[in-house]
């Protein structure tokens, strides 16, 4: 299966099982990126919001007139910040921010039940190295990629340059099909 990509200095469309390092300074633009990825050609995806809750996820979505019946929301981090959580149909919890079995069982369940072309925005992998550490989170990414793989899926994955090492970035940018630099200005370099 094939997938639409619009955004910017990007092929105009990648194979099914292709997985996406959206790589940036700070945080500015990378909600313009994240949308445009998910609002074309896709029948349903999930964001896994490690960074926000489900809450500012939706008034995101929103934002940027994404359609939100298509969308599920993972949020790992409420939790930890002891909000309420209101778990729907749409909106789902795990027990800790590095639960990283709860996040990649949640995925593999999305892409189980969801039939189409799916889509999974992971928002962001920066966040879950905070809370389980850099080789979990790579660990993490890896199994998320083969399920992309057997789903037939596509993934963006945020990861933020500035508190890793460069060593780290280079593992991060090794095991993905593509490479979107952001930079700071909004322009894209991308590396397909």
């Amino acid at each position: 299966m094939e997938y639409t990509l619009e955004i910017d200095g990007t092929p105009e469309t990648v194979p099914g099982g292709t997985g996406v390092l959206l790589l940036h300074p700070s945080t500015g633009e990378t909600d313009r990126i994240d949308t445009e990825f998910l609002k074309t050609d896709t029948d349903h995806f999930l964001v896994v919001s490690t960074r926000t809750t489900a809450r500012e996820v939706k008034q995101k979505l929103e934002y940027y007139d994404v359609d939100e019946d298509r969308a599920e929301i993972l949020d790992t981090l409420s939790i930890e910040h002891g909000y309420s959580r209101r778990k729907s149909d749409t909106v789902h919890y795990v027990a800790a921010p590095d639960d990283i079995d709860g996040i990649v069982e949640h995925i593999d369940g999305f892409l189980d039940s969801h039939d189409g072309k799916l889509r999974l925005s992971f928002d962001s992998v920066t966040e879950l190295a905070y809370y389980a550490g850099d080789d979990d989170a790579l660990e993490a990414v890896e199994r998320i990629l083969e399920l992309l793989e057997e789903y037939d899926a596509i993934g963006l994955f945020h990861v933020s340059e500035e508190p890793h090492d460069p060593e780290l970035v280079e593992r991060f940018r090794d095991l993905f099909d593509g490479v979107i630099d952001l930079d700071e200005d909004g322009s894209v370099d991308a590396e397909f």
